[in-house]
């Protein structure tokens, strides 16, 4: 009967000051752990209300709480909203003058600072540390904690001496908290930071309400442009692995009428804090961004994130993908990805400065990443094993929602294998299917290559076919990529026994969506010259309507029904009516003006 009262002090900050009435999953059981005086670390959804879990603590318990942060950016609005609330909080960061970082201090060293923000850097130096241990710390707490194990020591070796903290203030309990840890993780964190003496609370990390899709890249400007259209005038994010291709999809995405805006490390400072603000304040604003951008950005009504690229890991496109849907509304995450991009990902891990046991471990991890691409089955079920959740098939991912059709491609997977043998397994993916499809290319004679025994004989299937049959045994692990042999692929044990005749391969047969695309490819290609030219009137026009409407150009009609409007031509409203996408609305709406461009193409251009 007596337990309530124990939680009142928590339960009156909890409402007093932040203004809720009652705890969310899993911040009781937190806060109880800090308030007993031992260490936790805890793995909670984005979205979930971790910073409460040491918030509060910190309130109940007064003298100082520090909180080790990653970013500025993220630091500065956890602060900004704990002013508003009426706590005394602070940070002391590079991004601030010398006279404000000092008031800040003077205000900590007088007791008058509940909460100080600290990165890791600043916090780990001698002087910093000496300081510190003269006031009355009472807390501390390691915010997004993965970096402890994901960045280590090559990145931010801050980030690994932080295991000090535990000598240094002995009896002031830790707090590490995360929103994506898989197991491995989860016991580097306890090990470095606690010495594997610490309390730990994993919660579900499942987000049902985000539909989970993953396509091979076929044309993925088209593919984005798609996504971003089932989602028309809502905000989203598009995920890029470069500087350079983020500014080249930001800018294309402006051309089809949709307001997107760049967002990376190459940017000024002034600039992505304009285009972070656009995002968080405006209504369908559609952020462009590489890794850069994300960490601690909370806004609810985000309806889609795209992955252009691979990402770098599971947990990586756990976090981005819980950008999306925080309020709980139907929300999608697609990701694209070919082979380039596995090429890529593996040259990143390579090149790291990192111990061999480091990169082993983040080569596992991309194989875990690529098993979820080419997932037969439920990728939700997958994704949550992975996090050591079990889970039933979701009904919410393209895998349940459209199951694959699964064939067997043990003859071609040999084709392959024995293409890759007899040419010296020292060549990419492109030349492998070159010997394969018989393709007498500079590249093949040069090498002899077309002597080969098995030269011309995948020729009966299409380059893309071969593309994704590739990148499957890639995925699946009977193919690797060789790094120290510029991305040459190479048989891994799994294709050896393959080779042998043990197992067999089976293989995500390609959709009818992606042969369809290809043939509309090819209808349009064959269009007259007349046609393309009235095609592009056409698209100028629906450019023009979108920005005046300020939808994206999609919105007022697809590419399909303009290329299929360009070849009828049609003169009149009864005419307009049967061009395949145009209903009643858009036939009252838009067929008077349409016709007009139509029939001023046809009397071409005024006289001189």
């Amino acid at each position: 009967m007596n337990a309530p009262a124990a939680h009142a002090p928590e339960r009156q900050i909890l409402k007093d000051v932040f203004g809720f009435d009652s705890f969310r999953p899993g911040q009781e059981a937190a806060m109880q752990t800090l308030l007993a005086g031992r260490h936790l670390l805890t793995v909670m959804p984005t979205g979930s209300g971790k910073s409460l879990c040491f918030q509060v603590p910190a309130l109940v318990k007064g003298g100082l709480t520090i909180v080790v942060s990653p970013l500025v950016a993220l630091m500065q609005d956890q602060v900004a909203a704990l002013r508003l609330a009426g706590v005394a909080a602070d940070s002391i960061n590079s991004a601030q003058s010398r006279d404000d970082n000092v008031a800040a201090w003077r205000r900590a060293a007088a007791g008058e600072t509940r909460l100080l923000y600290l990165a890791p850097e600043r916090l780990m130096t001698a002087r910093m540390l000496e300081a510190l241990q003269r006031l009355d710390v009472r807390l501390i707490a390691v915010d997004e904690a993965h970096c402890i194990s994901q960045w280590g020591p090559a990145f931010r070796p801050e980030y690994e001496d932080l295991a000090r903290l535990r000598d240094l203030f002995p009896g002031v309990p830790i707090a590490a908290l995360t929103a994506t840890a898989d197991e491995a993780t989860r016991a580097d964190i306890a090990e470095r930071l606690f010495g594997g003496r610490v309390d730990m609370l994993v919660l579900g990390f499942d987000r049902p309400n985000i539909r989970l899709t993953v396509s091979p890249k076929a044309d993925w400007k088209r593919q984005l442009v798609d996504t971003v259209g089932r989602h028309a005038g809502a905000s989203g994010i598009v995920y890029c692995l470069s500087r350079r291709k983020t500014e080249e999809t930001a800018v294309f995405l402006t051309g089809e009428g949709v307001k997107a805006l760049p967002y990376h490390a190459g940017m000024s400072k002034e600039a992505r804090e304009a285009n972070q603000n656009r995002f968080m304040t405006e209504r369908g604003i559609v952020m462009v961004a590489t890794i850069a951008f994300g960490m601690g950005i909370d806004k609810s009504d985000v309806r889609y994130v795209v992955h252009a690229d691979l990402p770098g890991s599971l947990e990586a496109y756990y976090q981005e993908i819980g950008r999306a849907g925080r309020d709980g509304q139907a929300a999608e995450a697609h990701m694209l990805f070919g082979l380039g991009d596995i090429r890529m990902r593996r040259s990143f891990i390579e090149a790291e400065e990192a111990g061999e046991e480091r990169r082993r471990r983040e080569h596992r991890r991309l194989d875990a990443l690529l098993a979820f691409c080419e997932a037969p089955g439920c990728r939700r079920q997958l994704l949550l094993s992975y996090f050591g959740e079990a889970s039933e098939p979701c009904g919410n991912c393209d895998t349940c929602l459209d199951p694959v059709e699964l064939a067997d491609g043990t003859a071609e997977a040999k084709l392959v294998l024995a293409a890759i043998r007899q040419s010296g397994a020292r060549y990419g993916a492109a030349h492998v299917i070159d010997i394969l499809r018989g393709s007498e290319t500079e590249k093949v004679l040069a090498s002899g290559h077309n002597d080969l025994a098995v030269f011309g004989a995948g020729a009966a299937r299409r380059k893309p076919e071969w593309q994704a049959l590739i990148r499957q045994m890639t995925g699946s692990g009977f193919l690797a990529v060789d790094m120290a042999g510029y991305g040459g692929l190479t048989i891994a044990d799994k294709g050896a026994a393959l080779g042998r005749g043990e197992g067999v391969f089976l293989y995500r047969a390609e959709h009818v969506k992606r042969r369809r695309e290809a043939r509309r490819g090819e209808a349009a290609a064959a269009m007259s010259d007349e046609a393309s030219a009235l095609l592009a009137a056409l698209k100028e026009l629906r450019l023009r309507l979108a920005r005046e409407r300020q939808v994206p150009a999609y919105v007022i009609f697809s590419d399909r029904t303009l290329a299929d409007m360009a070849e009828r031509q049609p003169r009149s409203e009864a005419e307009f009516a049967v061009v395949n996408g145009v209903g009643a609305a858009k036939l009252r709406d838009f067929a008077d003006i349409f016709l007009t461009t139509i029939r001023a193409h046809e009397s071409g251009p005024p006289a001189a």
